[in-house]
């Protein structure tokens, strides 16, 4: 199954432990993870189920360009890194 970690500075606000959860796509994997933690949906998504502007997602290395599609495909193997986005001048 899918391994999803969750970035240190997450644990500041809420839990964000790393799980394992079922799904054959991101928005399955997600919809599992929050469905135990719901208090990482708010956070993670927004109110239309995009991913966040302030949050970045990686899967298997490569960063999730499409904030809006999360039928991306995934494998047992497959590692999500969810990390809040940095910015700043």
């Amino acid at each position: 199954m899918p391994t999803v970690f969750f970035t240190s500075q997450l644990a500041r606000f809420i839990d964000a432990p790393t799980v394992v959860a079922p799904g054959d796509t991101l928005d399955a994997v997600l919809g599992n993870v929050f469905s135990d933690h719901p208090q990482l949906k708010g956070y993670i998504l927004d109110d239309q189920g995009a991913i966040r502007r302030h949050v970045a997602v990686f899967i298997d290395g490569m960063q999730v360009r499409d904030r809006t599609n999360l039928s991306v495909a995934l494998n047992d193997k497959s590692e999500i890194h969810i990390f809040q986005a940095l910015s700043g001048g």
